[in-house]
């Protein structure tokens, strides 16, 4: 298990990070589920599969906070910072590896993308953490193909997977 800012004892701490990984599958699982009935015309099956989504974001959140402090914005950027470095530059790269050993084109491609776009996480989160004070006030984008996350104004085609501008989320 990663490095555990709680109190907690090991196993105790083991199985509530097991809990809250469990939760933040299930919380995402659902919405694509919801997404999926939204398609065939089910709106309320779509509905309570948000709802419960919705209760499973609570008890991932829960779990999160028995795990790790959550402490003021700066360490938070610190943290988020060095954890984005962490899967960007050591944990994608084995992924990618061995899906590649294994022949497993499509999965070494979402690997591949995802990294990219934690290297551009990182760089939004050094940005913040160099420019703190300022507080100055952006837009963020998010391509909803592979998670590309720009600030300003949304790119024509995303850099990492190729989706159209059109592709790209407005964060509110």
């Amino acid at each position: 298990m990663n490095k555990c800012w709680c109190l907690l004892k090991e196993k105790t701490a083991n199985n509530v990070h097991k809990a809250f990984v469990e939760e933040a599958k299930a919380y995402q699982r659902l919405l694509m589920y919801a997404q999926k009935a939204e398609e065939e015309d089910l709106p309320q099956i779509a509905h309570l599969f948000r709802a419960v989504a919705k209760a499973e974001s609570i008890h991932a959140r829960r779990h999160f906070a028995l795990l790790e402090a959550i402490a003021d914005t700066q360490t938070n950027l610190e943290r988020a910072f060095q954890k984005e470095k962490a899967v960007n530059g050591v944990y994608y790269p084995e992924m990618i590896k061995q899906a590649e050993e294994d022949g497993e084109e499509a999965a070494a491609l979402v690997f591949s993308q995802a990294r990219d776009v934690e290297a551009q996480h990182a760089k939004l989160y050094k940005k913040a953490l160099d420019h703190f004070i300022a507080q100055r006030s952006t837009e963020y984008y998010v391509c909803s193909v592979c998670g590309y996350t720009v600030e300003r104004e949304p790119p024509e085609k995303c850099p990492i997977c190729g989706a159209a501008k059109i592709k790209f989320e407005k964060v509110v």
